[in-house]
């Protein structure tokens, strides 16, 4: 079977329960469907987050989809799995940048120079795996480490939409309408509208948002003048990288939470398809540091592998690889519309605010969902101490300096998980 070739099975297939395997595809018209939706469903975060670093997100939607091109042809195509802006770059780019949080980056140059460098290291990590295998990761990384640091990336950003995203008291209450609507789609509906929930409830504010301050004259009104006048076709504003010490040493430690995250999601992808993805591991690996470099040098953010296209993935039972490739190709095309961005821009503040604190919430319990899938023993007192113990220096930013670098919360919590756990193992089980 090549790269670009699929068997191709009838929806029938679907609705007697049965699955699409990554070798399998839909007939086209269905499989671009599929496709749309994977766009949508990793649409949310992939430009939440580079809004909240201050890059531009037209950029971060084209290389989300160059990204995943890369990542196909890298593995293969034989590994389901979209790339979209990585959550986990967020609190070290802030830091290493000074960014305020509005409007756009100024010193997005060294913020770039790091996700670089970070994306080398990642893509090492994944020619050693592809040569030697996963287990010494496994080693250094248990489950109560893995979990404790991918909570900490969601609760290190929880001061970023309560402190900076809502200037006033009106701006307050519009985050927690915006995340009550959030809450009420997720659980009050079915289907591909509850799939979508963290764009349902944007809407769902913005509309109310729009009717308090544009009809009530309540807030800061929303602005459209940006969107009427923007084209529909255009460039992104795309930056270059500069290579600075100190915010590459911040950023690179990213590089654990992604071998963290990107391990845990082919895991999911062999259990729901039951085919062994393990052995495209440092593949994967290499196709997900190669991408992250190529966006950085354009002005991107680092990527990941997506786990809201593996939640559609489990709710479709369609884990064709072609799928991806139609998502890929159409987020390019929207990557290329000025007008896209600026609707993206329009979107209130608070707004913004409320919907940053579900999708942080979330990572912070996904995290926990780690220890409780591996069935993490917190009677043991290491696992209780090593993951008490990060949780905390992530929250409060607990910072180290060495000389003129400082090591801040993500970082220390990261190291100090994997340092701790590699000291505490030596202790003589009973």
């Amino acid at each position: 079977m090549g790269m670009f070739s699929w068997t191709e099975k009838s929806s029938a297939v679907l609705q007697n329960g049965g699955v699409i395997g990554p070798d399998e595809r839909l007939p086209w018209g269905q499989t671009s469907l599929m496709g749309i939706q994977h766009v949508i469903a990793m649409f949310g975060s992939t430009v939440l987050a580079p809004i909240l670093m201050g890059f531009d997100p037209n950029v971060a939607v084209l290389m989300s989809g160059i990204g995943t091109l890369i990542f196909f042809l890298i593995t293969g195509g034989k590994v389901p799995s979209y790339l979209g802006s990585s959550f986990a770059f967020i609190g070290v780019v802030i830091a290493a940048t000074g960014f305020a949080g509005q409007g756009a980056n100024g010193n997005i140059g060294v913020a770039l120079g790091g996700i670089i460098m970070c994306g080398l290291v990642y893509t090492l990590i994944g020619v050693l795996v592809h040569i030697i295998g996963t287990g010494w990761i496994e080693r250094f990384m248990p489950p109560v480490v893995t979990g404790a640091v991918v909570a900490v990336i969601g609760l290190n950003l929880a001061a970023i939409p309560v402190k900076n995203m809502a200037a006033s008291n009106f701006d307050a209450w519009m985050q927690a309408v915006t995340f009550v609507s959030v809450a009420l789609v997720a659980v009050f509906t079915k289907g591909m509208l509850q799939r979508l929930l963290i764009l349902i409830g944007l809407i769902v504010a913005s509309i109310i948002y729009a009717v308090l301050t544009n009809g009530m004259g309540l807030g800061k009104p929303i602005d459209v003048s940006g969107i009427a006048n923007a084209a529909w076709v255009g460039l992104p504003t795309f930056h270059s990288p500069v290579f600075e010490a100190n915010a590459m040493l911040l950023i690179v430690p990213v590089v654990i939470i992604l071998v963290a995250e990107n391990l845990g999601h082919i895991k999911a992808v062999t259990a729901m398809t039951g085919k062994d993805m393990d052995k495209y591991m440092g593949r994967a690996f290499i196709g997900d540091g190669v991408a992250t470099m190529v966006s950085g040098s354009a002005g991107g953010t680092g990527v990941t592998t997506y786990a809201e296209n593996i939640g559609v993935m489990a709710a479709t039972r369609i884990y064709s690889t072609a799928v991806f490739m139609v998502a890929a190709m159409l987020a390019v095309l929207l990557g290329f519309s000025p007008k896209f961005g600026a609707l993206i821009q329009a979107i209130p503040l608070p707004v913004m605010g409320g919907v940053s604190i579900v999708v942080f919430g979330l990572i912070a319990i996904a995290g926990a969902k780690i220890w409780v899938d591996n069935k993490v023993d917190f009677s043991d007192t290491k696992n209780l101490i090593v993951a008490a113990i990060t949780l905390i220096l992530g929250t409060g930013e607990f910072t180290l300096k060495f000389g003129d670098f400082a090591l801040g919360g993500i970082g220390c919590a990261t190291f100090g998980a994997i340092i701790m756990y590699a000291l505490l193992s030596r202790a003589k089980t009973h």
